[in-house]
């Protein structure tokens, strides 16, 4: 069996006129989880575009726009991240890619790169993700650990990944 190609891939900003794909982004999210419900595709699309107007002005309103990119491949949108940068850590709000772009390396190369700008700025990266998201098993590859205080209830864990301390082998504070 080959291997696909990797994708080269670019993050640009966040403009107006991407409204329409990150639309569709969301909805590519819920699919599996609406084809469950039954619901016409009328009751999908209301139900799609009232819970994506909630989130992005919820994002808008909680997180800087600057750290808000598309992810483009061969100049078409193929994805988002939303990554906010302080002085103390990298928050990790969203990253999603379309189905067509999944399992082929691309999220473990935006993740990479996350880890990889966080060791140099010596700060932790914090996320959170649901308990039954596949990309779970990438982070946990990665060595993101929960965080002491999830509640089992939750469906979200919220997950820390900290660079160890090249001298020691011990987590950077």
């Amino acid at each position: 069996m080959t291997t696909p190609a990797l994708l080269e891939h670019h993050l640009r900003p966040v403009t107006p006129g991407d409204d329409g794909f990150l639309f569709t982004l969301y909805a590519s999210t819920r699919a599996r989880e609406l084809a469950a419900w039954g619901w016409s595709a009328a009751q999908q699309e209301v139900f799609l575009r009232t819970q994506y107007q909630a989130q992005s002005r919820s994002y808008a309103a909680i997180y800087p726009p600057d750290g808000h990119a598309l992810i483009e491949v061969d100049g078409a949108p193929v994805g988002r991240q939303w990554l906010v940068r302080t002085e103390t850590e990298m928050l990790l709000v969203d990253v999603t890619l379309l189905p067509s772009h999944q399992g082929q390396g691309l999220g473990t190369r935006l993740l990479c790169a996350i880890q990889e700008e966080a060791a140099r700025a010596r700060v932790p990266v914090r996320l959170n993700v649901t308990r039954d998201n596949p990309a779970l098993r990438l982070y946990t590859r990665h060595g993101f650990m929960p965080v002491p205080g999830n509640s089992p209830a939750s469906p979200y864990l919220e997950l820390r990944w900290q660079a160890p301390d090249e001298g020691t082998g011990t987590d950077v504070r």
